[in-house]
């Protein structure tokens, strides 16, 4: 069901927004008034990444009036593979800026608001007030919890997108739409309906974990991007209530049908959102306590080992691909995932088995930051592998701590 246009529009078009405007004019359902509610409209976008860029660049070329961009983050190597909103030029220069300079250039009629700050419960209403609609392409749960309150709380929609690998996702959520123009009721749905608990830390890996092919952001973010311009001019029938999935391997989309739960309790106030979320779960905070080693002492632990004073078995948690780009000598690859099933425990107390009377040999885990490891850990200490450890900064602290010379990700 379509639902009544978003914004108001402005008084009329200049002749040369006209002429650029032309091929969204000549569509009976945009027209002039579609186009001019788009000048009026006020739109956010969260996250100057993936899904950002795309996102960005095409609402400055439909002519959205005021955009703001919202990233705390410097523009790196590796983000340019996907966040086709930077270029070479711009490593290190904040995502913001970045993103502002490309919007100006593809389109120097918009506004653009940047904000360079974390999102928080503390500042998440202030930084919304003004916007008519959120577009959120961020990559963590705390955060995608975080602006669904906020936008509920304002009475504002949002359009989400998540990538991850091949596959996509993308939905409206709205917690009190308006009726349609027939006056009929459209039902909210909000991400806490979908989504009503987060999963547990560590089972979820984010793109930069598992990785995300660089065209899908495009193919996504154009969605989303479709999806404030119908909420915006008030046409179509809007995602509310659907999610669409993409799996690009196949190159099949299928549409998921979203109802509100019956029994979930409106947002009336922001919460602790990485409290809620937990970046470790508690088992792993606790295994960890103790159980934790440096990257520098793992250096030293392995030329000790290597003069044979010590034996241990250093453990990557992380996946296949991940290792290829970068790896700790003397490690064997054991995925956190076979660790979860139970295999990998197995696995891993024939490879500790050790002959003589020193027993049983000591397990350290690493992966890319320490979380995952953190929860190996407190698997393998339930499991009965009381002496392990693992190594705080995992991959990255060695290359910044041991050896610089290896590639990060």
């Amino acid at each position: 069901m379509p639902l009544p246009p978003l914004v108001e529009p402005v008084p009329e078009l200049p002749v040369e927004l006209v002429r650029r405007y032309s091929r969204h004019l000549i569509i009976p359902d945009v027209g002039s008034l579609g186009q001019r509610r788009l000048a009026a409209a006020r739109v956010l976008v969260v996250g100057a990444g993936g899904l950002g860029s795309p996102a960005l660049m095409y609402l400055a070329a439909a002519g959205v009036g005021t955009i703001g961009v919202l990233d705390d983050d410097v523009v790196e190597e590796s983000n340019l593979q996907r966040q086709v909103v930077h270029g070479q030029s711009d490593l290190g220069r904040p995502k913001v800026d970045s993103a502002r300079d490309a919007i100006a250039e593809i389109n120097p009629h918009v506004r653009v608001i940047t904000h360079q700050v974390r999102l928080d419960a503390a500042n998440v209403m202030e930084v919304f007030a003004g916007y008519h609609l959120v577009l959120d392409g961020t990559d963590n749960f705390a955060t995608r919890y975080l602006v669904n309150d906020a936008c509920a709380l304002l009475g504002i929609p949002y359009v989400w997108g998540s990538i991850y690998r091949f596959d996509g996702q993308v939905s409206v959520f709205w917690a009190d739409p308006p009726p349609g123009p027939d006056g009929e009721r459209v039902d909210g749905v909000t991400y806490r309906d979908v989504f009503p608990v987060p999963p547990p830390p560590g089972m979820v890996p984010s793109c930069a974990e598992g990785g995300v092919l660089g065209v899908l952001c495009a193919a996504i973010g154009s969605v989303m991007v479709t999806e404030a311009v119908k909420l915006i001019c008030g046409i179509g029938r809007p995602l509310l209530g659907r999610l669409v999935v993409l799996d690009a391997l196949e190159m099949t989309w299928r549409t998921v049908r979203l109802r509100p739960d019956p029994e979930a309790e409106p947002v009336t106030a922001l919460a602790d959102y990485e409290a809620f979320c937990g970046t470790l779960s508690p088992s792993a905070a606790a295994a960890a306590e103790g159980s934790t080693i440096t990257a520098r002492q793992l250096a030293a632990m392995l030329e000790a080992r290597d003069r044979g004073e010590e034996d241990f078995v250093l453990v990557d948690v992380r996946e296949p691909g991940e290792r290829e780009i970068v790896a700790i000598p003397g490690s064997v690859l054991l995925p956190v995932g076979r660790i979860w099933t139970g295999e990998g425990v197995a696995e891993l107390a024939e490879l500790t088995r050790a002959d003589g009377p020193a027993g049983e040999r000591r397990v350290v885990l690493h992966c890319k930051t320490g979380g995952r490891s953190a929860e190996a850990l407190a698997l393998l200490k339930a499991a009965g592998f009381a002496d392990a450890v693992h190594v705080a900064g995992g991959v990255l602290a060695w290359v910044d701590q041991v050896d610089p010379t290896q590639p990060t990700y």
